[in-house]
């Protein structure tokens, strides 16, 4: 009896992994998904891997994400409310500008934006330090960080290894959708430890 459940077990568990896998649609990008976690390659243009089984509405979002310390080539992020692969709701983080010495650069390190409407360089020039931020520069650009972010609409806010670094109230009216891995224009990516509460 106990060998037979644990062949079971076994079967559900490899067929468990082999749906997780169908579970993402890439958009813009290549993607590798393995044990140790989710890569999308770089590439002209936003990317995007959405959680085709997963609807976002509020709540909080943590994973582990790395980006480099690479200057314009490293955003790397969480799109949320989706409607499709261009409106939609993300926060994401620029790496190669955690540590660098200016303090203008460092205000640029972490960035909420709302597709199409409202994108970073508008955001920047009408509402300059409103939808951006610096993290503690102690966070090393090319290495595994930790992120929460929490959305209780309309307020959205990111922690990075347990430090508050963002808090802005939303631009969109949509208040739930697609939610998925995301990186900007150029860039790659790598998540890991995903948990959506």
């Amino acid at each position: 009896m106990l060998r037979h459940f644990s062949i079971v077990f076994i079967s559900f568990v490899l067929l468990a992994g082999a749906a997780t896998a169908q579970e993402l649609r890439v958009v813009n990008r290549g993607m590798v998904k393995d044990s140790s976690g989710i890569h999308l390659n770089e590439g002209p243009g936003a990317g995007i891997a959405w959680m085709t089984n997963k609807e976002f509405a509020d709540g909080t979002i943590e994973f582990d994400v790395k980006g480099k310390n690479k200057l314009q080539q490293s955003f790397v992020g969480i799109a949320f409310h989706g409607l499709n692969d261009s409106t939609y709701d993300a926060v994401y983080f620029r790496p190669f500008n955690f540590q660098v010495p200016e303090a203008g650069r460092r205000g640029h390190s972490v960035q909420y934006i709302s597709l199409p409407a409202y994108d970073w360089s508008l955001l920047r020039q009408e509402h300059p330090g409103k939808y951006e931020n610096e993290i503690d520069p102690a966070t090393d650009p090319n290495k595994w960080f930790h992120v929460k972010i929490i959305v209780s609409s309309p307020e959205v806010s990111v922690y990075v290894n347990g430090q508050r670094c963002l808090i802005v109230s939303q631009l969109s009216t949509q208040k739930k959708g697609m939610i998925g891995y995301w990186v900007g224009n150029g860039s790659s990516g790598d998540w890991k430890n995903l948990e959506i509460k």
